[in-house]
């Protein structure tokens, strides 16, 4: 009887920590990483790590990072994976960032992590702004191929251009943040101004303005180098040019959030989110990664990608992106996709 009572608490005891390890287990992240991208990179983390159920929210960056302010006294993330690190300032800023290192910190180079000596958020790849180009297309209306961005203000592509909308994509923003940081503010509103002249409308995703012009709706999508590869890989009649000033960046980062209860399955998600296998895997399709691993440079980037970007003060970009953004929508609003 004995053995029974003795075999029964241990059996109560176990069963109490497996549901307790079920519990802490649930990991709630939010990301602006594209969707044919997350489920290639969560595969590997399933293999080391199958015993945490991870939930993604994705959606475009600027809706993202709204979302997270909007959740500031209440968090529900539990961590921010591939979203821009100059959203993640912003979430800092309003004091929602828990420092960590994770594992392999010591391999990221500089620029690609916040400057504290805990960071407060931690870089994976580096994307960039690229032209789409429907090549079927601009032969068909007798356009010629943009090769910067001046070459945009051209009076021949008048109605033929889409654009992200930068309050709600994080490519948007980083576009018009190189323009005002190449140019000046004061020229490059200006810019800006000519520019949306040409523009048929906004988008409130950055990958759209790629797809659209893919699928031939318009010939030209001010998006970003990853999604034009991919629409020519499936197929599509899309051409990815580079503009020859270079192209606006940002970092895709990581953070995590700050709650009462920090599982510790949200460091193991950050610690696997630097690691060497994925950083292999966003390497196949993006070349600026947080730390060299080795692989080919993919095709069709520039020979030096790192030389494409163009010098971008993070820090300024952060602090003047709610008035960048309002003065933005004061100006050209009119045109952006119904929400």
């Amino acid at each position: 009887m004995k053995k029974l009572v003795k075999l029964f608490a241990l059996f109560t005891a176990a069963a109490g920590l497996l549901c307790s390890s079920v519990q802490a287990e649930d990991l709630l992240v939010y990301t602006a990483l594209e969707d044919d991208e997350i489920p290639r990179y969560l595969a590997l983390f399933k293999e080391s790590h199958p015993d945490i159920n991870v939930k993604i929210v994705r959606d475009s960056t600027g809706i993202v990072t709204a979302k997270l302010l909007a959740e500031k006294d209440n968090p529900r993330a539990d961590v921010v994976w591939g979203t821009a690190a100059t959203s993640l300032m912003l979430c800092d800023q309003a004091g929602m960032v828990e420092p960590y290192a994770p594992k392999g910190i010591e391999k990221v180079v500089p620029k690609m992590k916040d400057f504290n000596t805990v960071p407060h958020w931690v870089g994976i790849k580096a994307w960039m702004t690229g032209f789409c180009v429907n090549t079927y297309e601009i032969e068909d209306l007798n356009l010629p191929v943009p090769k910067n961005f001046d070459d945009l203000l051209k009076p021949v592509y008048k109605g033929h251009l889409v654009m992200p909308n930068p309050a709600s994509s994080g490519t948007g923003f980083l576009t018009v943040s190189a323009i005002l940081q190449m140019k000046g503010e004061k020229e490059g509103w200006a810019y800006l101004d000519k520019l949306h002249e040409n523009i048929a409308r906004y988008t409130h995703s950055g990958s759209k303005p790629c797809k659209l012009a893919g699928a031939g709706e318009l010939p030209i999508g001010i998006s970003f180098a990853y999604r034009g590869f991919m629409q020519k890989k499936k197929g599509e009649p899309v051409l990815t040019v580079f503009p020859a000033e270079g192209s606006g960046w940002d970092v895709e980062a990581n953070c995590l959030i700050k709650k009462a209860a920090i599982k510790p399955a949200a460091k193991t998600f950050l610690d696997w989110a630097i690691s060497e296998p994925v950083m292999k895997e966003y390497a196949k399709v993006y070349p600026v990664t947080a730390y060299a691993t080795g692989a080919p440079i993919p095709d069709g980037f520039p020979k030096d990608p790192e030389a494409q970007l163009i010098e971008n003060d993070f820090q300024w970009a952060a602090k003047n992106r709610m008035r960048i953004l309002k003065e933005w929508a004061s100006r050209y609003d009119g045109k952006s996709d119904a929400k």
